[in-house]
């Protein structure tokens, strides 16, 4: 059998984070978990960035929120725009800081949810401009705005993204040649 090509490698690996992105939400929605609480689309985006490098997590991370809302209406029309800025950053920095830059995985996480967060309140400021939005750039950066809104979602990524991509990386070591 012969090796995958890194391309197809690529495309393949973006598929499944990408469908991984759509599901995942489904599944947290059907259980009453909600998405703003629990982020399981920032999830897969992060996955990518980390496994399979910066441009692949910012393909899925552009991607994702466009694609969601189109097959499952969610997330919900005025927030396709600004999570189509936070999860893009999400996966280039994840793999920006910790495939290019080999910095550590808690720092590189960090990192990407800072920037990503940054991204969506920039994006508040500025969509706020044209339209009503359910909540400002001040209320989202507020004591009780987007971190503490979504802690209980950032506490599982922080746990669950170093032990997936370890698990991952040891996994995925390439074989070996076989001795003649």
């Amino acid at each position: 059998m012969t090796p995958l090509s890194a391309k197809t490698r690529f495309i393949t690996h973006s598929a499944l984070y990408l469908a991984l992105a759509i599901l995942l939400p489904i599944g947290f929605h059907a259980f009453g978990m909600a998405g703003r609480i629990f982020l399981p689309m920032h999830i897969p985006v992060l996955l990518a960035g980390f496994l399979i490098g910066p441009v692949g997590g910012l393909l899925v991370g552009l991607l994702a929120p466009a694609l969601s809302h189109l097959l499952t209406g969610m997330p919900p029309t005025y927030a396709v725009p600004l999570m189509s800025l936070e999860l893009p950053i999400y996966g280039l920095i994840a793999g920006l800081c910790y495939d290019r830059l080999r910095l550590n995985i808690y720092i590189s996480l960090i990192a990407a949810m800072l920037l990503g967060r940054v991204m969506f309140g920039l994006g508040l400021v500025v969509l706020g401009l044209f339209m009503d939005l359910p909540y400002s750039a001040v209320a989202y950066f507020s004591a009780g705005g987007a971190v503490v809104t979504g802690l209980p979602g950032i506490a599982v990524q922080v746990v669950l993204i170093p032990v997936v991509v370890a698990a991952v990386k040891r996994t995925s070591r390439p074989a070996q040649p076989v001795a003649d």
